[in-house]
């Protein structure tokens, strides 16, 4: 049970039990601040690179690594030192998809990526984020394996979409973008699947315990 618990809160940060004082002020949070500050400079460097040296092309690159090397502190350092608040719930996913959306936009803007693409990445993570907000209060959803492989697929592909590569590497490149696509989508009918199961499963566990109540009152009458 410790253990399943453990692998949700890893997969899912809105799963985290807030702690109680401490300030949003911390290390956790300043990494994730650093994240969101990060996606418009990566944003204009990957859009600036089109006209300019191939060493902005690794800039971009370079920006985006960062970006996502604080992603794997942030939380990590949120879930070891206690320093969970509601505004790193909040912030943490804003600040992924930010970062993953401006990836994709701007490959896609440049005429490097498929727009569908773009589409079907941005809807899934923008939809299963709302939706874990909205079953939290029904309990903490399992997490899945597939999640973490899929955001790893994802930040590997996009990386090196990014990177000015030579055009012998472009289909090593589409293969691992295909994998994320479909990683994402598999996982996110999991999620979907599971988000059903633990609110039914809440509903009716509230509905026996309200008849249990309402039987109990009239054995007291």
């Amino acid at each position: 049970m410790r253990t399943e618990r453990r692998r949700s809160e890893d997969a899912d940060p809105v799963a985290l039990p807030v702690a109680v004082g401490v300030s949003v002020w911390n290390i956790a949070n300043a990494l994730t601040l650093l994240r969101i500050i990060l996606v418009p400079v990566f944003f204009w460097l990957l859009l600036a690179s089109a006209d300019r040296p191939t060493s902005w092309r690794f800039a971009a690159a370079a920006c985006f690594v960062v970006a996502v090397v604080t992603d794997r502190f942030d939380g990590e350092l949120a879930r070891r030192r206690g320093l969970v608040t509601d505004v790193g719930k909040i912030a943490d996913p804003i600040a992924d998809k930010a970062l993953m959306g401006a990836a994709l936009v701007g490959l896609s803007l440049l005429d490097e990526l498929w727009w569908w693409v773009t589409v079907v990445v941005l809807a899934r993570e923008i939809g299963i984020t709302l939706m874990r907000f909205f079953v939290i209060r029904h309990g903490v959803m399992p997490a899945g394996r597939g999640g973490k492989a899929k955001t790893a697929l994802q930040a590997l592909a996009v990386t090196l979409y990014v990177m000015p590569l030579p055009g012998w590497m472009h289909p090593v490149e589409v293969v691992l973008m295909a994998g994320a696509v479909a990683m994402t989508v598999i996982t996110g009918a999991d999620y979907v699947v599971k988000a059903v199961r633990l609110v039914d499963g809440s509903e009716r566990t509230a509905a026996r315990r309200k008849a249990r109540a309402a039987r109990t009152g009239r054995a007291g009458a």
